[in-house]
């Protein structure tokens, strides 16, 4: 009997190790931050900021650095690194964005080295004789948003409306909620949505410029 109570114990320990659980009932499900695997802590050298991240338990989505900062993609290429490694465990958003995602990684334009999975740079223009911001959404327009941006095909600037039509007013509560917004990436395949000269691309990337929009912060991952 007693041989069968310990073994109970020692499987519920590995399992709660694995499924971090966070001890509310949830087994695993809520456990969002990244985990150490302990079979290599001796073999790791990390951040300040990724220890951090660890040791508070805090995802990676809800890092403090400026978007798109040097310190905020050094975060996250640490983090590609160190999955990629077996060296840490991610869950929910931050393996979403780790697996789906090329956001860490640089790639060529232009003969220029460049963030992958970033907002371009904003830069000026004119659409029919007025100048605009490109690749910043607003809010407004026949939808809840529009954003100006340059069709690389034809190096022209289009306007492209997205949102709901009549202004969408429950975006501001939906985008706050983790399931909504998984949901609403799954149903609009938000990681086959590459062409930002359509509307369903900033659809998905909306969180990514919530703050400039009137929320409270930014989101890493898809709408």
């Amino acid at each position: 009997m007693k041989h069968t109570n310990l073994i109970k114990r020692l499987v519920k320990e590995i399992l709660a190790k694995y499924t971090h659980d966070c001890g509310c009932g949830c087994h695993g499900k809520c456990g969002k931050a990244p985990m150490l695997n302990e079979n290599l802590s001796a073999k790791i050298t990390m951040t300040e900021n990724m220890s951090y991240h660890i040791n508070n338990k805090k995802p990676l989505t809800e890092n403090t650095f400026r978007y798109g900062s040097d310190a905020f993609l050094d975060l996250w290429a640490e983090a590609r690194y160190l999955y990629s490694r077996n060296a840490i465990h991610l869950l929910g958003e931050d393996k979403k964005i780790i697996t789906e995602t090329n956001l860490g990684e640089y790639g060529i334009f232009e003969r220029q080295k460049v963030p992958l999975d970033l907002p371009m740079i904003e830069e000026s223009s004119e659409y029919q004789g007025k100048k605009v911001q490109l690749n910043k959404p607003k809010r407004g327009g026949s939808k809840k948003f529009y954003v100006y941006v340059r069709d690389p095909k034809t190096k022209k600037v289009k306007k492209v409306s997205f949102g709901a039509a009549g202004g969408g007013q429950n975006l501001a509560v939906k985008i706050r909620d983790p399931k909504a917004r998984k949901a609403f990436a799954k149903r609009q395949q938000c990681d086959k949505k590459k062409d930002r000269t359509t509307p369903g691309y900033w659809s998905c990337n909306i969180g990514r410029y919530w703050k400039s929009l009137g929320g409270g912060s930014n989101f890493s991952g898809y709408w």
